[in-house]
């Protein structure tokens, strides 16, 4: 219950959502917490909370509309004058716009979208990571989406934000790699929160979908890949199924899925077959590199029987294409097996006794 006692963790949209269960799921582990939002009032009831429900000893309140541009630079300040070190930060804010990008949305919103989902999260990330590199130590949590891995028609500027913070992430992890600081991606689906409202996307699929991925549960699985190190959290099993086929599908097909997505329930019904088909058919191309893949490991010298090698050169370039072909097998399938283990382990032992 008070695993972290003494460690600080900074939340950004802590107020509702899933950045309000996020917070109070470090409260329950005993960390002290410095949280961000544009509603004070809603953030002290949440202060108030957690002292009285997990006896939490220090809680920092700043109230902060991140779409102003000075914002993170005052809420750095704001915790270096309290003398408050950070040990995790949670890039949880933002918020999208609906609708048409040529004809329909408005631009004052969609640049405050990419003020508050990427500059003023790249921001807060150099201040706080400069920190965490000088004492070797910290974690940082990114809201991604499933549209970091996919186009977002009908809410392009939005699904291009959570695309550059799914490519930053993955760099900045890669240039911490020997430190004792770790870098997590949170991807859900639509999730159960005030989100669709906000960005005027009300009776759309996803709205709908959205009923059915609460924010607590989205919470404890970043939240928990957070606490392990992991790269990256694909909430719900079914969005990891969903990742792994858009990762074998073409991009027109993942494009008019999330299209279909953000379409009136209504008029989606129509396309709802076609997309079926489609995403079978990238789920059956996930399963059959799964296939390979254990064809590989478990016949390794009977990988390139049959094939005419040549000289060393074939020899050398054949085995780099197949070697890619499986490295790419295996990240299609991976965000899957991490779901399955158990099911998996069954399906392999089937497999290879199928391949002897």
């Amino acid at each position: 219950m008070t695993t972290e006692v003494g460690k600080t963790a900074l939340i950004t949209g802590a107020s509702s959502g899933i950045g309000r269960e996020l917070a109070t799921l470090f409260a329950k582990d005993g960390y002290n917490l410095v949280l961000v939002a544009r509603s004070e009032d809603k953030l002290q009831d949440l202060a108030d909370k957690f002292k009285q429900q997990f006896g939490t000893s220090s809680i920092t309140v700043i109230e902060k509309d991140l779409s102003n541009p000075e914002a993170p630079q005052e809420i750095y300040d704001e915790v270096a004058q309290k003398n408050i070190t950070v040990n995790t930060l949670v890039n949880n804010a933002g918020f999208g716009e609906y609708g048409k990008f040529a004809t329909e949305t408005d631009l004052q919103k969609e640049l405050n979208v990419i003020q508050v989902n990427l500059t003023a999260l790249v921001h807060l990330t150099k201040l706080f990571l400069k920190d965490m590199v000088q004492r070797n130590e910290g974690k940082i949590l990114m809201l991604g989406s499933i549209a970091s891995i996919m186009p977002n028609p009908m809410m392009a500027v939005y699904g291009g934000t959570k695309s550059f913070i799914y490519s930053f992430s993955e760099a900045l992890r890669n240039e911490v790699k020997d430190t004792n600081i770790s870098i997590t991606v949170l991807m859900p689906p639509a999730t159960d929160t005030d989100f669709f409202n906000k960005a005027g996307a009300m009776n759309t699929v996803a709205q709908e979908q959205a009923r059915s991925m609460s924010p607590a549960d989205v919470a404890k699985e970043g939240y928990e890949a957070l606490m392990k190190g992991k790269d990256k959290a694909i909430a719900g099993f079914s969005t990891k199924v969903q990742a792994a086929a858009f990762r074998v599908l073409p991009d027109s097909i993942v494009s008019q899925a999330g299209r279909s997505q953000m379409k009136d329930k209504a008029e989606a019904e129509q396309e709802k077959q076609s997309f079926n088909l489609a995403l079978g058919i990238g789920i059956a191309a996930v399963a059959l590199a799964g296939i390979v893949i254990a064809a590989r490991y478990k016949n390794h010298s009977g990988w390139t029987a049959g094939v005419n090698l040549g000289n060393a050169i074939d020899r050398a370039r054949y085995k780099f294409k197949a070697e890619q072909a499986v490295g790419s097998a295996k990240d299609a399938v991976q965000s899957v097996a991490d779901a399955v283990s158990s099911t998996v382990s069954g399906a392999k032992s089937k497999v290879e006794a199928a391949l002897v």
